[in-house]
Formats: structure tokens, sequence, C-alpha cells
């Protein structure tokens, strides 16, 4: 990848001054134009329309967004990632989670290995593992069959598959609960085994590491209970599979080798669920279901692959994303499903996002001088309206929108989706066109708040997975621009370090003078408390 100072080109600068033409006009005016729908909407076959003309931009805009890709090299950078280059430098390490959905059956070799290879073999033991757990041929150590599939793990271990599963609830298997462990807060893991019973329930143990603190202590945890209920340290053998890079550390936990399900350090966290991270995602809604889940996704990576930049819909989405960040100095973004089953969706999209862009240092190593990622955060339609919408509506903040919905349902009430559509367009029309003539100032609206609507036909496994894959994409081409490495993460490590250097003082080791004020005063506290007989 090269690396380019964003501000350094041609079109960074021109847009500059194009911002100045257009900045002061509303988008009630841009939509005066009967044509501006035809020629601002972008279709996937028969999956997704997607709709971006309720946005502050013209056709030189778009012109010179596509300029500024071009002088970037964003579809070379594309090459080098999906080529297998270790694009991901800082750790020195390949990024192709693209090929875990990848149906190209020509070798691409990374360290001796041909990664498409290993990685169909890899799903195929995924696939027949999830079947069997589904048939109940695989079942717990009395014998019963499996009713409650227990994620363990955190980040992109626990935000995937739970934001996948919860979107495909329609297709998961009758029968079948599924919880998520992440959080190292032991109620979280308690709430949990208060409500399942130990003969029918699966563990999946989901670290790439297998140290990663939170998961391993709850995996702890959650062993120590099934041997206490089972009475027998064998049944972890039947109760307890992996998802590990690191077989010697799954192996002294006490699970069985032909449990153990390999991912690779080209596969990063937050970019996993299409590997066998996606397991409890595999067994919810099957095997055939899941394969659908990787072709959607890979419909899309061919489309951006092939498509020019303005029928390129990840392209427009990242650089209408550049617009409103770095020219019209937009801090936020939110992500607006209406469909409930959705809900994790925006939570989903912050790890992907914020953890991959969330940077201040080029590929260079040298501080930008421009903005870089957003936030994102976001909620389902129509609860937000009754909720943040006051803010976007009315505040003093930009705040650019993605707009998701489908059109054909898999439940029977009608009426009630009808009402679900309405709302979603008149928010869009509303944020953009706003209410000029009113009765009172505190009911007039200013609009011209920009947004994008993501049409799905239907919200099926192939949708899901091509609705993802347009956000990794998006993400990417961001992160290009911005010249940056999105595919590490040191910013999560900071913390975690100091954690190991606190938690023996919690315990009750001496304790670091050199801890700053307000630390070593919290520390006293909380020990203070700890150490009272009263606790209650």
């Amino acid at each position: 990848m090269y690396s380019i100072n964003p501000t350094k080109t041609k079109a960074w600068k021109a847009l500059l001054e194009h911002r100045k033409d257009i900045e002061k006009i509303h988008l009630r005016d841009w939509m005066k134009d009967d044509n501006r729908f035809s020629t601002m909407h972008v279709k996937i076959k028969s999956v997704l329309l997607f709709d971006f003309s309720k946005h502050r931009i013209n056709e030189k805009t778009v012109k010179l967004l596509e300029d500024l890709f071009n002088e970037c090299k964003v579809q070379s950078s594309l090459e080098d990632q999906l080529s297998g280059g270790k694009i991901n430098v800082t750790e020195d390490r390949s990024v192709l989670h693209s090929v875990l959905r990848d149906p190209d059956i020509e070798p691409l070799i990374i360290e001796g290995q041909d990664v498409r290879e290993i990685s169909k073999i890899e799903s195929q033991r995924m696939y027949e593992f999830a079947e069997k757990v589904r048939n109940g041929s695989i079942h717990g150590y009395t014998g019963k069959k499996f009713k409650n599939i227990v994620n363990i793990g955190i980040g992109g271990s626990d935000l995937g598959p739970k934001m996948a599963v919860n979107a495909l609830k329609p297709y998961s298997k009758k029968g079948l609960k599924f919880y998520f462990v992440s959080n190292i807060d032991g109620s979280d893991l308690n709430e949990c085994l208060l409500q399942v019973d130990p003969q029918e329930t699966l563990f999946i143990v989901a670290s790439k590491t297998f140290t990663t603190q939170e998961t391993m202590t709850n995996a702890e945890v959650a062993k120590k209970w099934m041997i206490q209920n089972m009475g027998d340290v064998d049944s972890i053998k039947k109760h307890f599979i992996a998802i590990s890079t690191n077989h010697e550390n799954v192996s002294k936990f006490g699970i069985k080798k032909e449990n153990i399900f390999r991912f690779w350090d080209w596969v990063g966290g937050r970019y996993s669920i299409w590997s066998t991270i996606g397991m409890a995602l595999c067994i919810s809604i099957g095997s055939d279901n899941f394969k659908k889940f990787l072709n959607g996704a890979n419909l899309v990576d061919k489309h951006t692959r092939e498509k020019p930049f303005k029928e390129n819909i990840p392209q427009i989405m990242a650089a209408l994303g550049i617009w409103y960040r770095n020219f019209l100095n937009a801090t936020t973004y939110a992500v607006l499903p209406y469909d409930q089953n959705l809900d994790r969706f925006p939570a989903y999209l912050q790890q992907a996002d914020m953890e991959s862009n969330g940077k201040s240092m080029d590929r260079d190593g040298n501080h930008v001088n421009y903005s870089t990622g957003p936030i994102i955060w976001g909620e389902p339609g129509t609860n937000g309206q009754h909720a943040f919408y006051q803010l976007i509506h009315q505040g003093t903040e930009l705040i650019p929108t993605d707009f998701i919905a489908s059109i054909f349902i898999k439940h029977p009430y009608k009426d009630n989706h009808e009402k679900l559509l309405s709302n979603f367009l008149a928010q869009t029309k509303a944020l953009a066109l706003g209410r000029k003539n009113a009765d009172s100032p505190f009911r007039k609206f200013e609009g011209n708040q920009p947004s994008s609507s993501l049409i799905f036909n239907k919200m099926n496994p192939f949708s899901l997975g091509a609705l993802i894959s347009l956000y990794e994409h998006k993400i990417f081409y961001q992160g290009v621009i911005w010249n940056i490495f999105s595919y590490d993460q040191w910013g999560v490590e900071l913390g975690k370090e100091m954690a190991k250097t606190i938690l023996p003082e919690i315990q009750g080791a001496g304790i670091d003078e050199t801890h700053d004020p307000s630390t070593k005063g919290l520390l006293n506290h909380i020990r203070d408390l700890s150490n009272r007989a009263d606790n209650n």
C-alpha cells in the first residue's frame, strides 16, 4: 500500500474550494431536481437498493471524491489486500477475511500455505459439527441433546456472532437458545448459568490467543460450574469446544483435540464472523444458510472490486463519510436499522469502525493533521424516534445517518411493517427537508440533515452477509484515504497491561506508590470497602 497524505492531493484541495461553493445550499434546493434519485442510487441485483440522493452533494462533489480515491490509489490498495500483501504492517500480517467467503479454487499461498484450501477444510469441519449438534448426534455427557449454546468471547469473538444470531432469528433452529457472555463482570455469566441446564449446554470458548483475560476468566468459571454439576472432570470434553490459534493452551484447559477449531492470524478478530468464530451462527441457522451468508458477502466483494466508483456502493459510502468528516466537520455517524432483529448491528459497527479507524498516526508514524474515524452509534427505529432523533432534527450537530430496512418480512404482521416503512421514509424526508413554515419557532425544523437509505428485498442470511461486507469495505477504503493502518488495534493494549498490575493490589498486595493521586485514592477506597465484613 502507498503512503499518501490526502491533504496534499489536488482533489483534497479542490474539495476544500468546492465546499465553499455548496455548503450554504439546502437539501430542499437539491431536491428540486426531478432526476436526482435516478442519478444517485445504485442497485445490486435483486438484493439491495442504495440511495444517496439525500446528501449535501452534487455531481461535481462525486467527481472530486472519485478523484481523491484515484489519487490515494484506493483500488490498488484493495488489490494489495486481496492478494495477501501484509498490509497490517505493524503486526506483519496479511488481511484475508475475504478469502473465507471466496469460492475461488485458485490457490493463494501465504507463508507456504494455501489459505483458500485450509480455510475450506476448517469451514467444512465447522459445518459437520454444527449439523451434528442440530440433529442431536453430538450431545452432552449424560446423553441429552444440546438445547443451550453459550458463546464465551469478547470483542470480535462476541459482537459479530451475537449480532448475526440476533439478526437471523427467523432462520434459527427451533428449540435452541443462544447466550453470549463477554463481560468480565460476573453478573453477565451468572445470569446465563441461572437459565441453563448443564446437561443440555454447549460452551463455545472463542479466543484467538486463549489468553484473553475476560474470556478465560469466564471460561474457567463455566468449567468449574460444569464439573460441579456433572461430578466428573471428563464432562468438559463433551460440553466445551474452542475456537483459537493456540492449541497448546486449549489442550491444557481440557478440551479434546477434535473439538478445537482453528482460525488464523490473517483473520482479524472484528472481521472473523466468516470463520469458525461464526460457529454459534452456523449452529443457529445451519450450514446451508451459513454458506448463503458467505455468498452474500462475496457478492459485495466482487461488486466493489469490479464496479467503477459511481456504481460502487462501498466506495460511495466511504467517500460520503470522508466528505462529512473532513470537509463539513461532522464528528459522529448514526446507523439506524428499521429492523428489530438488527438491534446489535450498530454496536457491531462500533467495534468494526472505531477500532479500525480510531487512529491518529499515519502509515509513516507521523501524527495526522486531519480528522480520522467518526463516532459510530445508533439504535433500531422506531425506538430511536422517541429518544435521540430529537437531537438530530433540532440539535446543533451535523449527523449523517444510514437508514436500513427490508421490504419483505418473516413475521405475519403486515400492518406493523407498513407502519415501520412509513416511518423509515418519513424520517429520511423530514431530516432532509425540515419544515420552514410553522406557527412557532419551536416547531421549525432546519432539515438539511443528510442520510443514505439501504433497502434490502429481505433480510435473510445472504442479505446480512452483503450488509456486513458493505461496511467492511467502507471502513477499509476510509482507512486508505486517511493513510492509517486499519487492521491493528494497539489502543486496546495499554489499559489491559495496567489492569494486570493493579489486580494484585486490589487483592491485597502492596500499592505502587508511583500511581497518580487519583488512581491511588480510588484504589484505597476500593480496598477499604472490600475489607469490611458487611458488604451487602
